[in-house]
């Protein structure tokens, strides 16, 4: 089997974790060759000292990557790119990665949002892009440092819609062999606007109020506000032939349930912490365009937006 050249860019919460996953099983069988990128500090300390992830799941807690680079325009025919940078990087990562990929190199975004796997294909028009969400608990301890509590992260992707008859098997074999609880599906877009209704509602009315998970499910007018939120979204969904499940908005607060109650959210944290960059784009920018071309309106989401961008001057 010849070895493909497989890079992870962004070693954040995400990246770290799923990174980690990749390489240090890379590191036992060395069927391939594994690229890290990551900024400055990070960089610096994996270079020197590995990537270590703290988790329950794993005895030996530092890996080592065959490369580790500070730019997307030093990588040499990559097969696969794991892209797990925050969504306001986005555009800019695959700007460079458009001048760096092969027409064969498939992309696999770790993010969530709806809107990912549209907004790639926009700057990276003809390669394979894998539609994914992901759920993982898991942050930055340090630069190069990140730690994973709870439960074992997963990941949840699908074919690529506009090339559905690729073969991806060893790509899905590469996700099983790194011992990544994984979900492949011939269609995730469900799963993608599942787990979207419940983090653009929850994100946009904690970052209104600085409040937490548990209060928007307690407290009556943030309740209401998620839910106009989450009506909104579904009758977008509705309208893409996304069938999302019944009783959708009422399992979307069950969900939230099994949260502790005093979980932030981090559009919450990072609005009011005025930080530059949030993900208030992410959420409400893709509800207002996906309503503008669906033809849905979306009212509550755009005050809510017009309320949080007032409030903050981002």
């Amino acid at each position: 089997m010849n070895k493909k050249h497989i890079v992870i860019i962004g070693l954040g919460g995400v990246g770290g974790y799923f990174g980690f996953k990749i390489s240090q099983s890379n590191e036992a069988n060395k069927q391939n060759q594994i690229s890290f990128i990551a900024r400055t500090k990070t960089y610096e300390t994996v270079k020197d000292r590995g990537l270590t992830l703290f988790s329950s799941e794993h005895k030996n807690s530092i890996t080592y990557p065959d490369a580790i680079y500070q730019n997307i325009s030093e990588i040499n025919n990559p097969d696969l790119v794991f892209i797990c940078v925050k969504e306001y990087d986005l555009e800019n990562i695959c700007s460079q990665l458009s001048k760096v990929i092969t027409k064969n190199t498939v992309l696999l975004p770790m993010m969530n949002g709806a809107d990912i796997y549209d907004r790639i294909r926009k700057i990276i028009p003809h390669n394979i892009i894998l539609p994914s969400c992901v759920y993982v608990a898991s942050h930055i301890k340090e630069k190069g440092i990140v730690e994973h509590k709870g439960k074992t992260g997963q990941l949840i992707f699908g074919k690529d819609p506009e090339h559905p008859s690729e073969n991806i098997d060893w790509i899905i074999n590469l996700i099983e062999n790194s011992g990544i609880n994984s979900d492949f599906k011939e269609n995730c877009q469900v799963d993608i606007w599942t787990k979207f209704i419940f983090i653009a509602s929850f994100g946009l009315v904690t970052a209104k109020h600085n409040s937490s998970i548990g209060d928007v499910r307690t407290i009556e007018l943030q309740k209401e506000e998620a839910t106009k939120i989450m009506i909104e979204i579904k009758a977008i969904a509705d309208k893409k032939g996304i069938h999302l499940q019944d009783h959708i908005i009422q399992k979307t607060f069950e969900k939230a349930s099994t949260f502790p109650p005093k979980t932030p959210t981090s559009l919450q944290l990072d609005v009011n912490s005025g930080k530059e960059n949030n993900e208030l784009e992410l959420f409400a920018g893709a509800i207002i365009n996906y309503g503008k071309e669906t033809n849905i309106d979306t009212p509550f989401s755009e005050k809510i937006y017009q309320e949080i961008k007032a409030t903050h001057n981002n």
